[in-house]
């Protein structure tokens, strides 16, 4: 074991605080899937409908995923707190810009350009930090730090919608910019990587027949597109569930707009639990279980929507529960897959090329729920593509994702923290 001091702990001890300030960070970028509180008074505001309303939030998307694999490739040369600082950055303008927003168009570059584009930067920090920093539990790890993203809404949501009410839908962009402006930046500068590498050796590794998978060669292998086309479905169906959370209750359940944003507070703490939960599952049982349940649980949700009407608010939080609860589960899925299925030592541009599903989806889920609405005037429509497709998903990851079950003691024996930086990587 490695003798290094994390905030004055020893590693094993002190690489959970490194976790935590991943989580925090994580909790600001998150607040994109508050969105559903704007959706209805930008309507308002710029006299739009639901499909341009919906504009900001798909290009937000669209820009993250764009720019995850893109700020991957910067990753080792300047060190995750550096690419984490200049997206925090970016991320405040963009809201803080979006809060001067002249119409629907302009919005969509703020929030969904900029922002998106800044959320795209800062997201991946935490996450490289954190499989660095635990190579023997990183579905565990990661997904306790991407808790912060989902969990987001369940403090965003109803803060949102108070300063809404009380200032409308552009001054609140404006503030809770400048609240993340600050909040970013004194979380993001105690990050760090490890710097000394445990004293296990690698060949005392135990194997997992996987070797260490460059981009390039990734992109010649079955089980990527395997998982890509189940990130994909997962992304579709739980960012089209996610972005109409609080006007499909309005809507079909006929809530008013405090109950809705409730509980879009409550969908939350299933997205942020839904994280570590699947994470762990992944580690134990590998991707291929993982995620069929987590396709289950969205077929389930989208049978129950289908079946909901007026006044059925019980079947409508267990239903969107599920949603937020698999969506949340694949953001932990797919981060330890990628690095179950292709290793760790290219992990930050391989999980950059298969974040791109997330863009693909993030498009493709918020354009149909939006035309379902304005074309067939309801957003029941919206499940009977997410519970066809969650079917596929099924099939696909069952078929395709098998090779990534680990072995039995797939872990790390000890608390070995077997990655560092290689020479000449920015200290971070």
């Amino acid at each position: 074991m490695t003798d290094e001091k994390v905030f004055g702990l020893p590693a094993r001890q002190g690489r959970w605080l490194i976790v935590a300030l991943g989580l925090l960070i994580n909790l600001c970028l998150g607040s994109v899937y508050s969105w559903s509180v704007f959706r209805r008074p930008v309507e308002s505001y710029f006299g739009v409908g639901a499909t341009e309303s919906g504009l900001p939030f798909m290009v937000f998307l669209a820009s993250f995923a764009i720019l995850m694999p893109i700020a991957g490739r910067y990753m080792d040369k300047y060190g995750p707190k550096t690419i984490t600082l200049a997206g925090s950055l970016i991320v405040a303008a963009g809201w803080i810009l979006s809060g001067y927003a002249g119409s629907i168009a302009h919005m969509t570059i703020t929030y969904g350009l900029i922002a998106g584009s800044g959320v795209g930067i800062a997201y991946g920090g935490p996450i490289v930090l954190t499989t660095k920093w635990f190579p023997d539990k990183k579905g565990l790890a990661v997904g306790i730090t991407l808790v912060g993203f989902g969990l987001s809404p369940l403090i965003t949501a109803p803060i949102a919608r108070h300063l809404i009410e009380q200032n409308g839908p552009l001054a609140t962009l404006r503030l809770l910019g400048l609240v993340f402006l600050v909040l970013l930046v004194l979380l993001a500068l105690p990050l760090r990587l490890p710097k000394v590498a445990a004293s296990t050796s690698r060949s005392a590794l135990p194997s997992h027949g996987q070797a260490e998978v460059r981009p390039g060669q990734m992109l010649s292998k079955g089980n990527f597109y395997g998982l890509y086309l189940c990130f994909f479905i997962a992304t579709l169906s739980g960012l089209m569930a996610i972005g109409i959370s609080s006007p499909a209750g309005e809507e079909i359940i006929r809530l008013n707009a405090d109950q809705a944003a409730l509980a879009v507070s409550v969908f939350a703490i299933f997205n942020g639990v839904g994280r570590p939960f699947f994470g762990w599952l992944t580690d134990r049982k590998g991707p291929r279980v993982a995620s069929s349940l987590a396709f289950a649980l969205i077929a389930l949700a989208s049978l129950g929507m289908l079946s909901a009407s007026e006044g059925q608010y019980v079947l409508y939080l267990v239903s969107f529960s599920g949603f937020w609860l698999a969506f949340g589960g694949w953001l932990a899925i797919a981060p330890a897959a990628t690095a179950t299925l292709f290793g760790n030592r290219h992990y930050a541009q391989n999980y950059g090329l298969v974040y791109t599903a997330y863009g693909l989806g993030a498009i493709a889920g918020t354009v149909l729920a939006g035309r379902l609405r304005d074309l067939l005037g309801s957003y029941s429509y919206a499940f009977y593509p997410t519970a066809v497709l969650a079917l596929f998903g099924i099939a696909i990851g069952l078929y395709s994702l098998k090779k990534g079950a680990p072995a039995p003691h797939a872990a790390v024996p000890g608390p070995a923290i077997a990655l560092q930086l290689r020479p000449g990587v920015a200290d971070d």
